[in-house]
């Protein structure tokens, strides 16, 4: 399968700071990639290079075998900031037709683009009075404007609330079944864990780890957690079974290494019905994202 995006030993220096060093990276079609890293990892500069807003020092990067900032590249990526500003007086509607003029489209697409985001009912509502979430859909509207192979999201769930965030990453899986490419930067860690399917880390401009979650979790090999809960009058015997557990109200917490998990949960499941209920928690994206950057720290 031919990538979407292909970075190849990407650098980049401002002076004598080394923004970016060898990092390379492809992003097929319909797959979805997050983009982590602390303030000052990189992040912004990468984006910037695939926009072709800025030239990379070295290395190599092609937007569906085009230049970035090319004609064809641009055609082919669609950006969305983390805060989109559209002009408060025009109408959802009117800002679409604005944008749908400039990109040489059919006006005529506005409506439909309003309705794939859920903004169909607001669409003859000025921007002033949309909500933050409303206008990041007004954003994405924008975006889709030609059917863009690779949306490059900064931040997009931002200031969204809760059912706003399920709702945008349920069209961005409705984006990528059909074939486009996304590279998103978050920090809403727990959200990105569920909804990409490769993760990228960069730490001081390198890209530290690099996989989907299963992966990253085997080559940290950090401790599994276990939550065990005793029947009532057990939890002191399962204390005694289990070495290493601490009691909290009424329920055992413990962890193991991964190589002991399958042992460890095979002891407990000899206890019986002197267990109720047993949860196993694996180290969450946090967790690996810690891991990774400490690790290149260090």
């Amino acid at each position: 399968m031919t990538s979407t995006l292909t970075i190849s030993d990407l650098t980049k220096r401002f002076g004598e700071v080394a923004a970016l060093t060898g990092v390379s990276l492809t992003v097929a079609p319909g797959e979805r990639v997050a983009l982590l890293g602390h303030n000052g990892a990189g992040k912004s500069t990468l984006m910037k290079i695939i926009l072709g807003l800025i030239p990379a020092t070295s290395g190599r990067v092609t937007i569906c075998d085009a230049a970035p900032g090319s004609a064809a590249a641009r055609r082919a990526v669609a950006y969305l900031p983390e805060n989109a500003a559209f002009h408060p007086a025009l109408t959802g509607l009117e800002q679409l037709q604005h944008y749908l003029a400039l990109r040489g489209e059919d006006r005529s697409q506005a409506m439909q683009l309003l309705e794939k985001v859920g903004l169909a009912q607001a669409a003859r509502r000025r921007i002033g009075t949309y909500s933050k979430g409303m206008r990041q859909r007004v954003g994405l509207a924008q975006a889709l404007i030609g059917h863009p192979r690779l949306l490059v999201l900064d931040e997009p769930t931002s200031g969204l609330d809760p059912i706003s965030r399920r709702e945008f990453y349920a069209l961005l899986d409705d984006l990528a079944a059909q074939g486009a490419s996304i590279l998103l930067s978050s920090h809403a860690l727990t959200e990105v864990e569920a909804r990409t399917d490769r993760i990228v880390i960069l730490s001081k401009g390198r890209m530290v780890a690099e996989g989907s979650l299963p992966d990253l979790r085997r080559r940290a090999d950090l401790p599994v957690t276990l939550h065990v809960t005793a029947r009532n009058g057990y939890a002191r015997d399962l204390v005694r079974l289990l070495p290493g557990a601490i009691l909290v109200d009424g329920a055992l917490h413990l962890t193991c290494a991964q190589s002991t998990k399958l042992e460890t949960l095979g002891r407990i499941a000899g206890f019986g019905d002197k267990v109720t209920d047993l949860e196993v928690l694996p180290p969450s994206l946090e967790d690996l994202y810690s891991h990774f950057s400490q690790g290149a720290a260090q």
